[in-house]
């Protein structure tokens, strides 16, 4: 792969891993409650569902959801309703629990879980591999081929875009060190985690 090419995907494909989505934002409240290992540990699930994404685009079967309306509307509701029961949980979150306490209840595989859910349930994720990634694939070559090479450098920058927002829910957490300001980091959380949702209900394809 031509250097002239990788110029433009690193920043253009950083700035996709960065943008303030829903796997985000949840990346953030984990760090905050159960801290900084277990919020990029349950990064894990978002790699891993992207990974699958990447698969299905190098494939074709990213096309299925082009074509099919009932399928693409199936996958957001499905994705939005767990947006919301997330958004829930985090509203209802207690401000005083302290990370020790509620760190040996919740274990890194739910954390990934719910990660994974989250990514997996949004075909706009999808759409998006097939519509950027291609940009950047030299016809001429391998295909299947460089659709790996820069689906591993999307995840290994997607690894850095965690670890900079589970940072931020670290400091987050030393900010709103009171219950009253977990309480009210958690609703924020919440909140931007139901708007999500809805925008991703009203998500049409592109």
């Amino acid at each position: 792969m031509e250097l002239s090419t990788l110029a433009v995907f690193i920043p253009a494909c950083f700035a996709l891993n960065m943008a303030p989505g829903p796997n985000n934002l949840l990346s953030i409240s984990n760090a905050s409650r159960y801290g900084f290992v277990r919020g990029c540990g349950g990064g894990l699930g978002r790699l891993l569902a992207f990974a699958i994404m990447i698969a299905l685009a190098a494939v074709g079967m990213t096309a299925v959801l082009h074509t099919s309306e009932w399928l693409f509307h199936a996958i957001k509701i499905v994705g939005a309703a767990y947006l919301f029961y997330l958004s829930i949980q985090l509203w209802r979150a207690r401000g005083d629990s302290h990370i020790d306490g509620t760190a040996a209840q919740i274990g890194l595989g739910r954390l990934a879980r719910q990660e994974f859910l989250l990514a997996i349930g949004n075909p706009k994720a999808i759409l998006l591999f097939t519509a950027f990634l291609p940009q950047f694939i030299d016809r001429s070559g391998v295909i299947t081929t460089q659709f790996a090479q820069l689906g591993a450098m999307f995840l290994a920058l997607e690894c850095i875009a965690i670890a900079l927002y589970c940072y931020m829910g670290i400091h987050a957490r030393r900010l709103f060190a009171k219950p009253s300001g977990k309480r009210l980091f958690n609703r924020v959380c919440a909140g931007l985690l139901a708007s999500s949702a809805s925008f991703l209900l009203v998500a049409r394809r592109a």
